[in-house]
């Protein structure tokens, strides 16, 4: 029997320490960057996005790609390109850990047009608010404590 499926992800990491890191000048490099990454582990690039201090990735996934390896690598990568490419002002390095949300096919144009206007979304809504309330509408358990590795500050809205 033949394998079918409809898998499809949304991915939410940060920088570390949520600094803002990712300049305008260069995202759109580094999305074409992680899009390689994601094509080459044979997994559909539906939609990338971000701001400077966060990053999401819109992806129909294969049911033999393990999630967390493919995360792990696109971190690893991007890091190492960032880095060896002197990007960033200061070492570039991405938080541990990272958000993962599943919609059905109906959802795909929705879930595309919400990542590729993320720009226009944080000029209403911080990062920490998106991502809590992500958390919330798919009630996953959290503690807001353990959400962000924070270099300031962890009950400062951000």
């Amino acid at each position: 029997m033949s394998t079918y499926s409809q898998i499809y992800i949304q991915i939410v990491f940060a920088v570390k320490h949520r600094h803002a890191l990712i300049d305008f000048s260069w995202d759109e490099r580094l999305y074409q960057f992680i899009t390689g990454v994601v094509q080459n582990k044979e997994q559909k690039m539906i939609a990338i996005n971000g701001m400077p201090d966060h990053i999401h990735i819109f992806i129909g996934m294969k049911p033999s790609c393990c999630l967390s390896d493919l995360v792990r690598e696109i971190k690893k990568s991007s890091n190492h390109f960032i880095n060896e490419n002197h990007l960033s002002a200061s070492k570039f390095e991405w938080q541990n850990g990272f958000g993962a949300f599943s919609y059905s096919h109906s959802h795909i144009d929705n879930v595309a047009k919400y990542v590729l206007n993320q720009k226009q979304h944080h000029q209403k809504r911080t990062f920490k608010e998106e991502y809590i309330g992500f958390l919330e509408r798919f009630e996953v358990p959290h503690d807001d404590r353990y959400i962000f590795d924070w270099l300031t500050d962890p009950n400062e809205v951000k």
